[in-house]
């Protein structure tokens, strides 16, 4: 189905406004990838008959789930058995996994991790994704491989490259110039219809050097920000300390890292006064907790951040994008970590996952509103087939979904007007031959990254 006008009838609207409202017998009109009226289902009937109808069957629509930070090349990793003794700390999980990864991917692996990730962000309803790339011996370029494949997808991206120290000066600036050039071809707005944005990548403070982090600040396009790791463990705040006498917020400040365009994933460890920079300079805060569990680094500040005034969003890094699953452990990890059921509320997490991953993504793509059914805004949407046993009313919504949603019931996920799976079925990429392709390849990224041991 084409992005021209459509008419989906027969569904049940959550809309995500402010306020919420959950509406019935209401259609969407859809003109040239934004929904142009939300009105009673008759009325637009009767008044766009030439338009294509598109039946939800009684199913929920609401607005494509939305991913603040993820890792497209991380595809490889699943089954791959790390050499020797299993790592200890997260220091160890990067020396010995990800770092290796890294290195061992070619263009081709790089085109295809991002095919598979494509797969999966559509199956699982996640219609925009900020991606956070690394693969050191192929830097030049990569950007543009990973466009290409977001283009094919009809999925929305905001991309960019991380830049670190790890590999020699070298690669570093290769990895700014990178950067540079994307953000640059990517503010005409051209790129995939205007479906990709960009920023600036950083890996994290303790692979960056006082040196690169201000050739970093002096070579950033106007009107862009960063996209960076922050204090997943201690050891960033101690490296930060030991390198520049500052904790690490205190040292993105210094260099102008900070602002309301930059993202910083994970702040697991951060302190109070650090919280405050974050809030006062308008900073994102991006909330992981299926990692940082998977890691063992310990669980974010949330309620800190979200009463200091942060802007706290929700991403995957690289795990599944199951934002459903996402919220499920954000709601839970903090009861556990702090013993208390009491800890983060259900409206907490919808915060976080809804309405401040919609407001990131404004940066990003600020044509139209992005992740709520509204007039004007990008058609962005999923059906899903859930029967409620109990009342489902806005109130209570976000225990539904927390309790009740899973990434299965979505049956069919449009971007900018455009159907990407429809019952199930995807419609713009080739998952059986995507995976087949990729099972052969990642015997080529296996064998390179056990040659580094």
């Amino acid at each position: 189905m084409s992005d021209a006008q459509t008419l989906i009838t027969n569904g049940k609207l959550i809309t995500w406004g402010e306020p919420n409202r959950i509406l019935d017998s209401y259609a969407i009109l859809v003109d040239k990838g934004v929904i142009s009226k939300v009105e009673p289902e008759n009325k637009l009937i009767s008044q766009y008959p030439d338009a294509k109808l598109l039946d939800a069957r009684g199913q929920y629509v609401l607005p494509g789930n939305i991913c603040a930070h993820t890792h497209f090349y991380g595809a490889f990793a699943r089954g791959l058995a790390i050499p020797g003794k299993p790592p200890k700390d997260f220091p160890e999980i990067l020396e010995k996994l990800w770092w290796p990864l890294d290195k061992s991917l070619t263009q081709e692996d790089v085109r295809a991790s991002a095919q598979i990730m494509l797969v999966d962000a559509i199956r699982h309803g996640t219609t925009t994704l900020i991606d956070h790339h690394a693969s050191p011996n192929f830097i030049s370029g990569s950007l543009d491989v990973i466009s290409e494949e977001v283009d094919a997808s009809g999925l929305r991206a905001v991309l960019c490259y991380e830049v670190t120290d790890r590999d020699g000066k070298q690669k570093a600036k290769a990895g700014i110039d990178e950067n540079v050039r994307f953000i640059k071809a990517a503010q005409n707005r051209k790129i995939a219809d205007g479906r990709i944005s960009a920023t600036f990548g950083l890996h994290a403070s303790l692979t960056l050097s006082e040196s690169t982090l201000e050739a970093c600040l002096s070579s950033i396009p106007s009107d862009s920000g960063f996209h960076i790791h922050v204090a997943e463990h201690e050891v960033d705040e101690y490296d930060s300390v030991e390198k520049a006498g500052l904790r690490v917020v205190d040292r993105l400040e210094k260099h102008g890292v900070l602002g309301p365009k930059t993202i910083v994933a994970h702040c697991v460890h951060v302190d109070a006064l650090e919280i405050s920079k974050l809030a006062s300079s308008g900073t994102w805060v991006t909330h992981q907790p299926r990692s940082n569990m998977n890691n063992g680094v310990g669980a974010a500040p949330i309620e800190s951040l979200l009463r200091a005034g942060v802007n706290v969003c929700l991403g995957t890094d690289g795990f599944p994008h199951r934002m459903w699953e996402e919220w499920k452990t954000a709601y839970l990890l903090q009861k556990v970590w702090h013993r208390d059921p009491r800890r983060l509320s259900g409206t907490d997490v919808a915060e976080i996952s809804i309405y401040n991953n919609a407001r990131l993504a404004q940066v990003f793509f600020p044509d139209a509103p992005i992740g709520v059914i509204e007039v004007g805004a990008h058609a962005d949407l999923i059906f899903i087939e859930y029967y409620p046993h109990t009342p489902l009313n806005e109130d209570n919504l976000p225990w539904h979904i927390i309790f009740g949603f899973h990434e299965s019931m979505i049956t069919t996920t449009i971007v900018a007007g455009k159907v990407l799976m429809k019952d199930r079925k995807l419609l713009t990429l080739d998952e059986e031959a995507i995976a087949s392709s990729a099972k052969k390849q990642s015997l080529g990224v296996w064998e390179r990254y056990y040659k580094q041991f």
